[in-house]
């Protein structure tokens, strides 16, 4: 057994939380300098090189990439041989983002649904924790901001919906939604699971790096075709029209009930921060 002080936990999120809220993934960048190759509409070519130029400026000097530094997502992979001591673990990782945002000088968003009461620290982070094997502690960070979360869908289909169903559920969330979500965009998608554990797949699924297919044939085929419809639509890099409006569309699955199709479309803006340490 191998014992861990939440201190621990605290530190590591603080030092992923700073680091996302100033620089892009680096297959983020890349994703964005391809687009910005193959992008034939001068506007969105335009508008790609001044992200790129953003992300830049944001990554030499630590200042936000983007001006929404988000809600706080945070995935602990806690391995059963870890024994945690210290203060509670949700209380260490509060503490990690509450210092980050404040000496990041990230703007505090998280408000009280009703009163709208700011809580002044950015927290509570959504905290997600999954118990694995071994004696490991892995924490993924994803700031999210709401511009692109709002755009976000949830479907309870019925099984008879099929493949054409539920790619028709993944483009059609990106089409309604336009330019709102600063594209182009990374659709993260969740096939499966009940109500509430597919909309943590779509989640989950934004955290891989992106552009990695998904390893079964039939799940990587419904990425890549729902992709191409996607960046049939011409919106574009921010609604500029053009040949990209998506990065990467990537699916995560789980068995679900025999008389239901779950699928859940988390819509994630260019700006993919996300963040990863084991400790």
């Amino acid at each position: 057994m191998r014992i861990v002080n939440t201190k621990k936990i605290e530190n590591c999120v603080y030092r992923l939380a700073r680091r996302a809220g100033t620089n892009l993934t680096p297959a983020c960048t890349a994703a964005l300098e391809r687009a910005a190759a193959r992008e034939s509409a001068p506007a969105c070519r335009f508008a790609l090189g001044t992200l790129l130029d953003n992300a830049r400026l944001a990554a030499a000097e630590e200042l936000p990439v983007c001006q929404d530094t988000g809600m706080a997502c945070v995935i602990i992979e806690l391995g059963q041989e870890v024994a945690l001591t210290g203060e509670l673990l949700s209380d260490a990782v509060n503490s990690g983002v509450r210092r980050a945002y404040a000496d990041g000088y990230f703007r505090k968003s998280i408000c009280d649904p009703l009163t709208r009461a700011n809580t002044g620290d950015n927290t509570p982070a959504a905290l997600h924790v999954d118990v694995t094997a071994g004696d490991k502690i892995r924490i993924t960070y994803l700031p999210k901001g709401f511009g692109s979360e709002n755009m976000s869908r949830l479907y309870m289909l019925t099984p008879a919906k099929g493949r054409e169903g539920v790619i028709d559920c993944i483009v059609q969330p990106v089409k309604e939604a336009g330019s709102r979500p600063c594209p182009p965009v990374c659709v993260g998608v969740g096939l499966g699971g009940n109500f509430d554990g597919c909309a943590f797949l779509a989640k989950k699924a934004l955290t891989r790096a992106l552009g990695t297919p998904n390893p079964r044939a039939d799940v990587r085929e419904i990425e890549e075709e729902a992709l191409r419809r996607i960046n049939g639509l011409g919106i574009g890099c921010q609604g500029f029209g053009g040949d990209v409006t998506a990065l990467s569309v990537a699916c995560e699955i789980a068995p679900t009930h025999i008389a239901g199709l779950p699928v859940a479309v988390n819509i994630q803006c260019h700006c993919v921060r996300c963040e990863k340490e084991v400790l």
